[in-house]
C-alpha cells in the first residue's frame, strides 16, 4: 500500500505536512454523539470519546527484521474502529485526529 501524507492549511496560512513514520496511521475522528437515541441532549462532559473515524494518512509499514517493511492492512479513506485509550489524540487544523499503530486498529467497516 503507498505512503500517506496528510497535508493542511494551517490557520496562519501554511501548509502542515503530517506524514506518519513505519505502521502509525492518522485518523480524523467521528462527531460525538450529542443526542441519545431517547432525545435527551448529552452536555460535553458527558460525551464519550470516538472509537470510530477515517484514515487520512498512512505511514509507509513496520520495519521487519529482514530490512523489509511491512504491508499496511488499511488505506487512506478507509473507516476504522479503534480502541478507546489507543493512540495519542491531537489537533490539526483545529480538527481532532489519532495517531496510532495499526495494531490498534480493531476493525475496518466496509
Amino acid at each position: 500500500m503507498a505512503t500517506a501524507t496528510a497535508t493542511k492549511k494551517s490557520r496562519a496560512g501554511s501548509k502542515i505536512n503530517f506524514r506518519p513514520l513505519d505502521d502509525r496511521i492518522l485518523i480524523e475522528q467521528a462527531e460525538c454523539e450529542e443526542m441519545t437515541a431517547g432525545g435527551i441532549v448529552l452536555p460535553d462532559a458527558a460525551r464519550e470519546k470516538p472509537q470510530r473515524g477515517a484514515v487520512i494518512a498512512v505511514g509507509p509499514g513496520k520495519l521487519l527484521d529482514t530490512g523489509a517493511r511491512g504491508e499496511m492492512s488499511v488505506g487512506v479513506g478507509d473507516q476504522v474502529f479503534y480502541g478507546k485509550y489507543a493512540g495519542t489524540e491531537i489537533e490539526l487544523d483545529g480538527r481532532k485526529v489519532v495517531v496510532c499503530r495499526e495494531n490498534d486498529i480493531l476493525a475496518v467497516i466496509d
